[in-house]
């Protein structure tokens, strides 16, 4: 084991001057913060959508833009609040009016704000929802709803943007349209044909009885955005003025349309019934993010040593190495560093992700609401995902180190791995069915399987798997392993000095039953010299 350890700190320092591993350390946090931070710029860069609005009723157009700026205001007053307990010099970059009602906003809870934006916005969902407001609150509102109100409709979307990125302010302007236009809709749809105008909506006499003649109208119909804002609110207006014609009540009303739910919950390991949290939920399906990672790693470190591995040998650094170690130690030695560089490798991706979900939020200003870092430092995650990277990588790192033995270029490996690379991706495209169901038919079937016993143990984790089947699984995968490590030395010993066209693979399956020394039958004479 010594000379394997020896071999083992080469392999390692290795690749660790090498290009190809600090590219593969660097390229995971690279592409996590493009994955965070370039959806957020793009969203933030994205263009205002502006529109116009034909209203024949004479009433929806005003009833929409009330109702769709309380979720807005609610918004402003939520992140004025927020600024103001914290620090109330923070407050300065709103308008005087909100700095004034500051004090009181800050008094309120999150519903109590909820009423306030519906006041300023001039709707109440819900009848006498003013009355549960203090009364100085309401004093304030009156006061100044007025100064709200024109702040809030002469605000540009630029600026809309510094309270909050998710306002509708922020993302949609609409356009008015000239009062001595002669035909508006061919104004409009010249305006959209020009590009001036995103989309533009037509409202028809009396929307309340139906919707005849309503239309929207755009070149672009693949981005619903602006549509699914502006429907939803006016249906949320049509549906009040309906309700009210027909002398419904409208809580009466959303009594009856409320859909029957049913609380989830979760049973213990101590069998007590708790409340499923969405961390709960994050965790059940955890296990998918941990196998994908384990496929990746153990298919990088594996395709790792089979390419240093065709290397050594087509530089013939193989035979050198061989005049001071054996077969046997110089394949342990290179299997135990790569798996070194690996972990090294999967180490520097965790460290990686649990700095961008730690911090990277918080520089964007949008906080995850699911803590992360519970689910990272489960030990059973990070215990199953060592134990079954070790195993998962010497399995397979012993098939195509044997491989890579044999070989003599790249493309000659290839045609050798497909079967290997085709037994991968059944783990890969089986993760979300067992993470949904790990104690399933599929599950338990595959876990007996060593081939996939690692990926497909990972991926069961969250689920309570029996004591019995770690046991016989763990047996059956380690048994296999010693019968493929065995099998792997048997043909490293010959293969690593073969020359010439590369055995097929029931000829390599030949070599495991040579005695050391024979020369492989399959092989010309002057090859088969070579390989004594």
């Amino acid at each position: 084991m010594r000379r394997s350890y020896l071999v083992a700190m080469r392999e390692f320092s290795d690749n660790l001057k090498t290009k190809t591993f600090w590219i593969g350390i660097f390229s995971f946090p690279v592409l996590l913060i493009l994955f965070i931070v370039v959806p957020s710029f793009l969203e933030r860069a994205r263009e205002v959508r502006r529109y116009a609005v034909l209203d024949r009723s004479g009433w929806l157009l005003k009833a929409v833009e009330d109702h769709a700026a309380m979720p807005d205001l609610k918004s402003v007053f939520t992140t004025l609040v927020k600024r103001y307990r914290t620090n109330p010099a923070s407050i300065k970059d709103f308008p005087q009016s909100l700095q004034k009602l500051a004090p009181v906003l800050a008094q309120l809870n999150d519903e109590q704000i909820r009423m306030a934006a519906e006041k300023i916005a001039g709707i109440f969902a819900t009848a006498g929802s003013n009355l549960n407001l203090p009364a100085d609150a309401v004093r304030a509102l009156e006061q100044f709803r007025d100064e709200i109100r024109t702040w809030w409709k002469q605000l540009p979307p630029d600026e809309a943007a510094r309270y909050g990125r998710d306002l509708s302010r922020s993302r949609y302007l609409r356009v008015d349209i000239p009062t001595d236009v002669k035909d508006p809709e061919k104004w409009l749809n010249e305006q959209v044909k020009k590009g001036e105008l995103f989309a533009y909506f037509i409202i028809n006499e009396n929307p309340v009885e139906n919707c005849d003649g309503c239309r929207y109208v755009s070149k672009n119909l693949t981005d619903t955005d602006l549509y699914e804002w502006f429907t939803s609110h006016a249906s949320a207006v049509v549906r009040s003025r309906r309700l009210a014609e027909k002398g419904i009540d409208e809580a009466v009303a959303r009594w009856i349309e409320s859909p029957l739910r049913f609380e989830k919950t979760r049973v213990t390991a101590t069998g007590k019934i708790v409340k499923a949290r969405s961390t709960d939920i994050v965790r059940q399906w955890a296990p998918v993010a941990f196998v994908y990672l384990l496929w990746v790693s153990i298919f990088t470190s594996a395709q790792m040593l089979l390419t240093n591995t065709i290397e050594e040998k087509s530089n013939r650094i193989i035979e050198v190495l061989l005049s001071s170690v054996s077969p046997l130690e110089l394949m342990t030695g290179k299997i135990l560093g790569i798996a070194a560089s690996g972990l090294t490798m999967v180490a520097s991706w965790v460290v990686s992700f649990v700095l961008g979900i730690r911090f990277l939020p918080h520089l964007l200003h949008t906080p995850l609401k699911i803590n992360f870092n519970q689910i990272l430092s489960d030990p059973v995650y990070i215990t199953s995902f060592l134990f079954y990277y070790l195993l998962g990588y010497i399995l397979y790192a012993s098939i195509l180190v044997a491989l890579g033995s044999v070989c003599n270029s790249l493309k000659e490996a290839q045609n050798l791995m497909q079967p290997v690379v085709l037994l991968l991706m059944i783990p890969f495209f089986t993760m979300v069915p067992i993470a949904r169901d790990p104690n399933g038919t599929l599950a338990r079937l595959l876990s007996y399987v060593p081939l996939f016993t690692p990926f497909t143990m990972m991926n069961r984790a969250a689920g309570e798997i029996p004591l019995y089947e770690y046991f016989l699984t763990t047996l059956l995968l380690l048994a296999t392993i010693v019968i493929a490590f065995w099998g792997a030395a048997r043909i490293f010993r010959i293969g690593i000095l073969m020359y010439g066209k590369p055995p097929r693979l029931r000829e390599i399956l030949r070599l495991i039953r040579l005695e050391g020394g024979s020369p492989p039958p399959s092989l010309p004479a002057a090859e088969s010299s070579k390989s004594s």
